[in-house]
């Protein structure tokens, strides 16, 4: 079920990316805003490089968190974190009760993703959680589109979303600086885009 809700301009959001991938454990970070505005905390967790534990290691971070009452919707830069451990974005809606938006700068190439998975012996089930993401959706951006799927959140809504809170880019600003965070942290200094 897809809900729509009034978006007030100090709607909580919580943008989460992970950091380079240096060793097993890859650090992943949440930024928790106000709109685009403002930050209003930051989290962080472990998950297993290529694992499977990146959806129920999300769910616990953001049910663990003292923000977890206030966040509205959960922005996610793609589906695949720490390699390719894959976040089951209807999954983490339906244990959260939040909201969760995939970003994507481009059209994902599937036949790329597929022929990776080979390597993988539980490549079928990565499939299926990548599929089960649901329809990709072209988004007008401020130079470029984006691409996003959603679980748990209308197509309008995240439009709304997604304007209110693309402050310096076509990224919102709680998954970019999440991403400045994550890698200056791992890698010294912040490195490439979110």
């Amino acid at each position: 079920m897809n809900s729509d809700f009034h978006i007030k301009p100090e709607i909580r959001i919580l943008g989460i990316d992970d950091s380079a991938l240096l060793s097993e454990k890859v650090m992943i970070v949440g930024a928790v805003f106000r709109g685009g505005d403002w930050i209003d905390g930051v989290l962080r967790s472990e998950i297993t490089k290529d694992g499977l534990d990146a959806t129920d290691v999300i769910g616990s971070l953001i049910k663990k968190s003292k923000h977890y009452g206030q966040i509205r919707a959960v922005i996610l830069d793609g589906v695949t974190y720490g390699g390719f451990n894959v976040v089951d974005i209807q999954m983490l809606y339906r244990e959260t009760g939040i909201p969760v938006i995939v970003i994507m700068r481009s059209y994902p190439d599937f036949e790329k993703i597929k022929s990776a998975l080979k390597y993988f012996p539980d490549g079928g089930e990565r499939w299926t959680i990548i599929k089960r993401a649901g329809k990709i959706e072209e988004i007008a951006g401020q130079k470029n589109p984006i691409y996003i799927q959603r679980a748990g959140i209308g197509l309008e809504t995240v439009k709304k979303i997604i304007q209110l809170t693309s402050i310096r880019s076509n990224i919102p600003e709680p998954l970019r600086v999440a991403h400045l965070i994550a890698t200056g942290i791992i890698l010294g200094e912040s490195r490439g885009k979110a």
